[in-house]
């Protein structure tokens, strides 16, 4: 869920957090368009294999360096997880991609630090957010991060260079500016934020947040605006192809896809960038899914393939 604040501790009782804010951004609308492409990704089927991910050999486990706890407050500045790492040969070879898992899962122990403001173009927002989690406890960032790490399998080995924005090696965020940041610095070929919601029982399904068309303050998107609707369709349709999950039935009116002008870290991005909220960790029978090993392989097979077809364009 992109930056809409959960209380930082979640019992395994607690109620719905709030869902998007009311306005929403009908952009460019996708309509007929998208879908055929959603349906055709369908026929097509998803090429992703199973892949056991794990974190990097030598990757601190829980927000630390060389071993030690960072200190309260510190945020790392160093480069981006997985950075350096030498790649096979394969059909992206060259091409270089950002995975931003999104939240952090230490964010709830650094509250202050992370309600700083930050500017996103339109205005100001949180440096981050603690993100939202199953009824039973299992956390946003937790999820995010696993995908992320699936999800670099996947591209390595067709030979891309990927780097993550952060790979549970600092104390808190990115802020949302610098998620942004990183992908630009990289010259990133693609950038793909991963989420999970926090709606209600009964909103179901996955959707994909296209950047709007901004040009305010510190952000300018005319440039990313066509590609990233590129890249948002093609993964839109390899996620349904890969999982078997339908578009949201509550919002992007079924094509799957939204359009949103209020995300710092599409705002604030210069190459082309997405999010994708992969169902409704809320919603029993999604949280069943992204707690389900197996099926978060799966999705991070779709959004891999969806990146891939589109790097190949």
């Amino acid at each position: 869920m992109p930056y809409n604040s959960v209380p930082p501790t979640l019992p395994a009782a607690s109620a719905p957090t709030t869902a998007r804010p009311a306005v929403r951004r009908a952009v460019r609308a996708a309509g007929p368009a998208t879908l055929a492409v959603l349906c055709l990704s369908v026929l097509t089927g998803c090429g992703g294999t199973e892949v056991k991910a794990q974190p990097r050999a030598g990757a601190p486990a829980t927000g630390t360096s060389s071993g030690a706890p960072l200190p309260s407050g510190a945020a790392r500045s160093d480069s981006p997880s997985g950075a350096g790492k030498n790649v096979p040969k394969g059909p992206l070879a060259g091409r270089t991609v950002v995975i931003d898992p999104g939240h952090n899962p230490h964010n709830h122990e650094h509250t202050r630090e992370i309600a700083r403001q930050v500017n996103i173009g339109t205005g100001h927002k949180e440096c981050d957010t603690t993100g939202t989690s199953t009824n039973a406890g299992y956390a946003e960032a937790r999820f995010t991060l696993d995908v992320a790490h699936r999800m670099r399998e996947l591209l390595e080995a067709q030979g891309a260079k990927v780097l993550l924005t952060y790979d549970d090696d600092r104390a808190y965020g990115p802020c949302v500016d610098e998620r942004a940041r990183i992908g630009n610095t990289a010259k990133a070929d693609a950038v793909v934020s991963v989420h999970a919601d926090g709606s209600a029982v009964g909103n179901r399904g996955f959707h994909v947040i296209l950047p709007a068309l901004v040009r305010d303050g510190a952000a300018d998107t005319s440039k990313i605006v066509d590609p990233s609707r590129d890249l948002g369709t093609r993964i839109a349709g390899r996620f349904v192809a890969a999982t078997g999950s339908a578009p949201s039935n509550y919002i992007g009116g079924g094509t799957g896809l939204d359009v949103r002008d209020d995300l710092g870290g599409l705002n604030m991005s210069t190459v082309p960038k997405v999010f994708i909220e992969c169902g409704n960790m809320r919603d029993p029978k999604d949280a069943a899914l992204l707690t389900s090993a197996s099926w978060r392989q799966r999705a991070a097979a779709g959004i891999s393939d969806g990146i891939a077809v589109y790097l190949k364009g």
